[in-house]
Parts: structure tokens; sequence; C-alpha cells
């Protein structure tokens, strides 16, 4: 698997998350306590940009129709809550992420 440096990653705060393009896939950096993780930012459901939506601990909600994930692995956690209808949607894939001299890199 190529590793790819995300430029501007490493300066995300604690709570905070940003899209990124790396090698033409959009992944969702985030920081929760110091640690980084990196998930696809593209919702399952229908197609919601995660860095949009709110992070609360490990979890972040997509902004469109509510559907979360765990930002440590993309498991889908909550049901979707849209029109009356709960279900749950499939996960997101997940990056493994290296944090050195303040640099965030992933494996796509």
């Amino acid at each position: 698997m190529p590793e790819f440096t995300i430029q501007g990653a490493g300066d995300l705060k604690p709570g905070e998350m940003k899209k990124f393009q790396v090698s033409g896939t959009d992944i969702m950096v985030s920081n929760v306590d110091g640690q980084f993780y990196a998930i696809a930012n593209t919702c399952t459901h229908m197609g919601g940009s995660l860095a949009d939506g709110i992070l609360s601990g490990y979890v972040v909600k997509c902004p469109r129709h509510g559907a979360e994930y765990d930002v440590r692995t993309g498991e889908c956690v909550g049901e979707l809550k849209f029109l009356f209808v709960k279900k749950k949607t499939g996960g997101v894939k997940s990056y493994p992420v290296k944090f050195e001299n303040g640099n965030v890199s992933i494996n796509i």
C-alpha cells in the first residue's frame, strides 16, 4: 500500500476534523484527544460529506440524515433517522494512520 503524507492534517486540534483529497480519494481526518484517524469522507447512505458533520468523541454524524460512524473503524454505529425510517447503513473504509514529527500519513 502506498503511504501518503497529508499536508495540514497534523495541525488539526483535538475535536477537529477536515476533508482532504488523497490520491483521488476524499478522506476525512479527525483528531480525537490527540490521536488521529482517517476514514472515507462520503456517507454510504446518500453521499454526504462526513467532514461537514458533527464530531462527538469517536463518532461523526453525517449532516444529511444523521448516519453515525466510528472514526476509529469506519463502522456505522447509529441508526439512520430519516422520514420515520430507522435503519443502519453500511460502514465506510478506514485507513491506517501514522503521526510522526507533526505529520499525518495514511496508507491507501
